[in-house]
């Protein structure tokens, strides 16, 4: 008797609500937004029993933050255990062996992004150039005005070949935001996370609703993203 009483509550929903429920269960099967993916342009889980070097580079005439290097290197470490999640930390190479390295040669600055991952045992190297860094204070007390852009290139140590992207120029991601609050640091802290997100995306096959986010300031017409 129940599954009769069931049958026909179903049947009355069809008749009153037409096409509409038919509509909805024929959508049933197909993958919701939480499984539709962005393909990698470059997949690194290809590569997660490997070692990865994240080198950042900023030119000594930019007017940047003094530790931008290292929030920078830092956010790109954490966006590629935190996101593509099958990348060990205990694979990436932290920012302070990469320091200790760095200071022990006076020839640093005309090694090749390869000849440095080389060096640091590094099976992958994502080096991150810094072009532009703008961080403007407001009139509002704490608050500030941001723009951060960099270019990324993913390289492999054993044979030297430029991974990532097709470009020689690299994959530039632009991120910014016209007014956040908590001060300099805080104003820094999302440049960089944003920054950071916005590179690694790129790097695994990124749900389609975590593709776009708020600060990304790449392509043409990102104030129309949604």
């Amino acid at each position: 008797m129940k599954k009769i009483i069931g049958f026909s509550i179903l049947a009355a929903l069809v008749w009153q609500s037409g096409c509409g429920l038919l509509g909805i269960i024929g959508v049933m099967g197909t993958p919701s937004s939480h499984e539709r993916k962005v393909t990698a342009e470059y997949d690194l889980a290809g590569r997660k029993d490997e070692k990865i070097l994240v080198l950042v580079n900023q030119g000594p005439w930019l007017d940047a933050e003094v530790n931008l290097r290292y929030y920078l290197t830092e956010a790109l470490n954490n966006s590629l255990v935190n996101n593509i999640k099958i990348i060990k930390p205990d694979n990436v190479i932290s920012y302070t062996r990469l320091a200790v390295f760095r200071s022990g040669q006076s020839n640093f600055s005309l090694l090749s992004p390869v000849q440095i991952g080389k060096a640091m045992a590094a099976d992958i190297v994502l080096l991150a150039e810094v072009d532009n860094f703008e961080l403007k204070p407001l009139p509002e007390e704490g608050y500030y005005k941001g723009l951060l852009q960099t270019r990324a290139i993913l390289f492999d140590t054993a044979t030297g070949a430029n991974l990532w992207p097709d470009l020689e120029k690299g994959k530039v991601v632009t991120v910014g935001f016209d007014m956040v609050s908590g001060g300099r640091a805080a104003a820094v802290y999302r440049l960089v996370a944003a920054s950071a997100y916005g590179t690694v995306r790129f790097l695994y096959n990124c749900p389609r609703e975590k593709f776009r986010f708020a600060d990304d300031r790449s392509g043409a017409h990102w104030q129309n993203w949604e």
